[in-house]
Formats: structure tokens, C-alpha cells, sequence
């Protein structure tokens, strides 16, 4: 059914900003509540960038609300546990009291959605770059065309041209530590005894520091993060520096010999961006654009997400654009802003080490249902 203008009687227009996680969900969830979509990414085709990722129940729900999840549970993984190691020896097993979470490769995330995407009937444009939008509802493209609409959405990461080219007041600053986030075969059968199906989060301070997040996604694909600080020049580098990592976690060295064969390897800061608001007039700001977070809680695209899914519940609930988006930001920010401090908290103070770190405070945003608005997970 579409989205009428109480008062023109037309169809609502949306120009989404921006085919990551963000914007997919944002885009599926609009036509879904009958508005007319169109979706712009810069590039030739829509593609995921990066390796892995974490989801939680939070996500998972967003997932069922656009009529993805079935497509996604396939060729995914849920650990028996999350396991912490210190100096190569287990400190701890969390199992957060049966909340639901799964790992799986970006790109089968990403199809996913992008078929979802397609089904629902969203206009999608490639080689179609936002660099700027008005608070009026008019989107500027890099040809120099102007669209305008009822809703710009800007979901175009942490460099977002629709954030900057409006002048939302920003934060941003960056941790000691960084990440290279690599998919390499499994290679189950070569790591000798252990619970290789668990999530394994190995921290090691002497002799430097260094910590590789071991996550299975399925059974043939794992994704590990192999974190380093960036005054690090080895354990930074890329392609990887194999002797470095195989000096502190020898028995990887199967899969690590795979990482390093990997040339396109990137070492990426963690960061941080909070914003003075995320909404101007008809352009709300979703996922990196607006609030990138470190992943020491595993929620950077589950928070994405789940706002994005969001906001369409709340401006099918009022007259008006612009009432809408105050509504969602009003609803949604608090909870994303706790999230994001805590993980940027737990960042800097590699907290993630001690093992027993997923409180009920670190579990706040995952435990949320978008789907019902309650917190529906038992606490621990």
C-alpha cells in the first residue's frame, strides 16, 4: 500500500544516500511502509566492503522485519560460546544466557539485502554519488542533478558528503589501537585440539600487544580481526607481517599463512563520530554517517540497522517529515549513544581482556527488539 501525503495526495519520495547495511535496511523498510524509493551508491555495483561481522538479536530482528533473516541464517554461524583468552590461556566463556547472535562473511549480509532490495521494488542507481542535500529535501548528485523529495537519507559512511556538505557539528577521534579484518578458509582440521567452533577473543600484552578475534562464519569461511596498535609498525602492517603473528599465536599459523597471502589487507583505526543531531528539516543521517562507533561491542551494524529499520516506524506515525525524524532521533539516540561510549570506553581500555565483559550494559542495544520496541531478552 503506498504512503500518501495526507495533503498533496502523492506518493511519499525517498533519495537514499548510500548502499551499505545502512541504507539497504533504510531503503527496504520505506518501500516496504509504501513510500516510492530510490537507492544511489557511488559505486559500479553494489558490493560489501570489509570481511565480517557480528549480529545480534537486535539486527537479527531487523533482519526478519524486512524478510531477510531466512537468507542470511543459511551458511551462518553461531558459536557455542565466546571465549577470552589472556597470554594464550582461557579466561573466560560467556554464553550471554542464550541471546541470539550470529557471525557470517559482510558480502552474504550484504546480498542478502540487496536482493531484498530488488524484490521490494527499490529504485536503485549505481554510479550515482551524493555530495550534497538541503535541508528542504533536495539531494545533489556528483552529475550535478538535483532530486528532490519528502525524505533525503544519508547513509554514505564516515566520510558522509550529505552529513559535511550541511554542516552538522561533529566529534570524531581515533583510538591507539586498529584492526585488519580478513575471511581466510577455516582450515578446522589443521589447528590441532581445541574448540575451534567458538568465538575466541586471544589477547596478548607481552611481549607487545596484540589480539586476533578468532570467528567462524560458517564452515568453510573464517573471519578474523587482528588487532595491533598503530604505533605498531609490524603488527600494523599489511599485507601482513606473518613471522609477527605467528611469533605470539603459533598455533594459527595455518590460517595466518593464508592472511598474509591476502595483498588487499587494510589496517583501519578504530573510530569514533557523534554528531549534535542527526536530523535538519527532511535529512536524517543513519548508520557511520552518524554515529561511527569502535567494535569492541560488535554493534556498529547492528545499531546502524536497527536505526535505519527504525525510521520508518516513526514517520509512519506522524503527519509530518519532519515530525517523524524528531520522533525516531528522540526514540532511538539514547540507547545508540550509551552503546557507542561504552564500546569506545571499552576500546581504550582494552576492557574486552578480563573476559566477562558483556554485562547487561553491554548488552543493552543487542537485547532490543525493533520489531516490538522492548527489550525482550532476559538480562543475565
Amino acid at each position: 500500500m503506498a504512503n500518501i501525503n495526507k495533503t498533496s495526495g502523492k506518493v511519499l519520495t525517498a533519495q537514499v544516500a548510500g548502499a551499505g547495511f545502512a541504507g539497504l535496511t533504510a531503503a527496504i523498510a520505506l518501500r516496504q511502509n509504501g513510500w516510492d524509493v530510490t537507492l544511489h551508491e557511488k559505486d559500479s555495483e553494489l558490493r560489501a566492503f570489509g570481511a565480517g561481522i557480528y549480529l545480534w538479536h537486535n539486527g537479527l530482528r531487523v533482519l526478519e522485519g524486512v524478510d531477510a533473516l531466512n537468507d542470511v541464517l543459511e551458511g551462518t554461524h553461531t558459536p557455542p560460546a565466546y571465549e577470552t583468552w589472556m597470554q594464550n590461556k582461557s579466561v573466560s566463556k560467556e554464553t550471554f544466557n542464550g541471546l541470539p547472535w550470529r557471525i557470517m562473511t559482510r558480502s552474504h549480509l550484504h546480498n542478502a539485502l540487496v536482493k531484498r532490495a530488488h524484490e521490494v521494488g527499490v529504485n536503485v542507481c549505481v554510479n550515482s554519488e551524493a555530495v550534497a542535500a538541503d535541508a528542504e529535501g533536495r539531494l545533489t548528485l556528483a552529475s550535478g542533478e538535483v532530486l528532490e523529495a519528502d525524505l533525503i537519507v544519508g547513509a554514505d559512511g564516515v566520510g558522509s558528503k550529505v552529513r559535511d556538505s550541511m554542516g552538522f557539528k561533529q566529534d570524531r577521534w581515533v583510538s591507539t589501537d586498529g584492526i585488519i579484518r580478513l575471511i581466510v578458509p577455516r582450515l578446522k582440521d589443521q589447528l590441532g585440539e581445541g574448540e575451534w567452533d567458538n568465538t575466541i577473543d586471544m589477547w596478548n600484552f607481552e611481549p607487545r600487544v596484540q589480539r586476533i578475534l578468532y570467528s567462524p562464519c560458517n564452515d568453510k569461511e573464517l573471519y578474523l580481526g587482528l588487532m595491533a596498535p598503530a604505533a605498531d609498525p609490524r603488527g600494523s602492517r599489511v599485507p601482513l607481517d606473518l613471522e609477527v603473528w605467528v611469533e605470539m599465536f603459533p598455533f594459527l599459523e595455518p590460517c595466518l599463512a593464508e592472511a598474509a597471502k591476502l595483498e588487499k589487507a587494510r589496517y583501519d583505526n578504530y573510530a569514533t563520530t557523534k554528531l549534535d543531531t542527526w536530523v535538519k528539516g527532511k535529512v536524517a543521517l543513519v548508520g557511520d554517517s552518524a554515529h561511527a562507533m569502535c567494535p569492541a561491542l560488535a554493534q556498529g551494524a547492528g545499531c546502524a540497522m536497527v536505526n535505519a529499520f527504525s525510521l520508518s516506524q516513526d514517520l509512519s506515525e506522524h503527519s509530518s517529515v519532519e515530525d517523524g525524524l524528531t520522533s525516531w532521533e528522540q526514540r532511538m539516540r539514547p540507547m545508540t549513544d550509551r552503546c557507542q561510549a561504552l564500546s569506545g570506553d571499552y576500546a581504550a581500555n582494552r576492557a574486552l581482556s578480563k573476559g566477562n565483559m558483556f554485562t547487561n550494559a553491554a548488552l543493552e542495544a543487542a537485547r532490543y527488539d525493533p520489531l516490538r520496541r522492548v527489550f525482550s531478552w532476559p538480562q543475565q
